[in-house]
């Protein structure tokens, strides 16, 4: 197939597009390489996947959310299927610049809907968050909870998309997924996420923020899983059958949770790390952040029943390997 991944320039996006073409599918990505984080590092993810598959990426560097944009360059390209994972990142960043939320998440969202619609895919897989699920005090998170209390735009954004999904799917009897995903980490990952920020803090000697005095649970889960997770999905297309989904449509729209069904204490995290650098971190402790939860965690159960998906890396055995590769990377070896 060929297969339009957006976001082909960020961490997941670089992933999933770089398994896709090791299993012969042709990836066309789209990416506006914004300056949310240095765009050095993702011309260096698009630099790996051009030598790794060649001619078997096309890249396009633009906006999605400018719909003319987007059906120029693809004006004579074949698209079967759609991996979305182009979004406008961050929770603490959607207080400081919510338009661009709006554009990217909300605007860019529609017009991938409509070039779903308009191309007829056999399949939209779309990346939500597990953000959505705001102060649910409910845990493990499931996909059946209420998700309409959330606690940042980032979260409004990312639910509305599903919303926008939902009505897409019924009238148009598009199939399509949601992946709610739970705090991805892994090489190639983002600077702007706790695992970069504290391995480059603990190397520099400098102290890390500790939110909510440490006391914060994530579900943190390996790039590996995650891909696996997005690739067995896309593989699966939900029927069109008026069955119940999971996340509860009759239209062929699915919602999966997609996390390692794991949460680990923060400072567990952190004693992980330490042993990985070989050095003790200084810890600033700090108060809850706006925008922030104390614990995510996710119930994976319909996702592996669906797709068989069962994450298997322990945060043990991936920040290791995170590790190595920020070193390698960043040329501390």
């Amino acid at each position: 197939m060929t297969i339009l991944v957006t976001g082909a320039a960020g961490f997941i996006g670089m992933h999933v597009a770089d398994r896709l073409m090791g299993q012969g599918h042709a990836v066309v990505g789209i990416d506006n390489l914004n300056d949310y984080y240095p765009v050095a590092l993702k011309r260096a993810r698009l630099d790996l996947l051009r030598e790794r598959h060649g001619r078997l990426f096309t890249f396009h560097e633009l906006d999605f959310a400018d719909m003319g944009a987007v059906q120029a360059a693809l004006t004579d390209q074949v698209i079967e299927a759609i991996v979305h994972l182009g979004a406008q990142a961050g929770v603490r960043y959607s207080l400081l610049n919510p338009h661009a939320y709006v554009r990217s998440n909300l605007a860019g969202h529609v017009n991938m809907l409509e070039l779903a619609r308009d191309r007829h895919v056999r399949h939209l897989v779309y990346a939500s968050s597990s953000s959505v699920y705001g102060g649910n005090e409910s845990l493990p998170f499931r996909v059946e909870d209420r998700v309409d209390h959330p606690v940042s735009l980032y979260a409004a954004t990312k639910r509305a998309d599903e919303l926008m999904s939902e009505t897409y799917a019924h009238l148009f009897r598009i199939p399509m997924t949601g992946l709610r995903f739970f705090t991805v980490y892994g090489p190639w990952g983002r600077p702007d996420m706790a695992m970069w920020i504290f391995t480059s803090k603990i190397l520099a000697g400098e102290p890390i923020p500790v939110f909510n005095h440490g006391r914060m649970q994530r579900d943190f889960t390996y790039i590996d899983d995650i891909v696996e997770g997005i690739i067995g999905c896309l593989d699966h297309p939900p029927a069109d059958d008026g069955a119940l989904k999971a996340g509860g449509s009759r239209a062929p729209h699915r919602l999966y949770n997609i996390g390692n069904n794991r949460p680990e204490e923060l400072m567990h995290l952190i004693a992980v790390l330490e042993e990985a650098i070989g050095r003790k971190a200084q810890l600033d402790f700090q108060p809850m952040q706006p925008g922030d939860v104390h614990a995510t965690y996710a119930d994976i159960s319909a996702i592996g029943r669906d797709i068989g998906f069962s994450p298997s890396t322990a945060i043990e055995i991936g920040v290791p390997r995170f590790v190595q590769w920020y070193r390698r990377y960043n040329d501390l070896d």
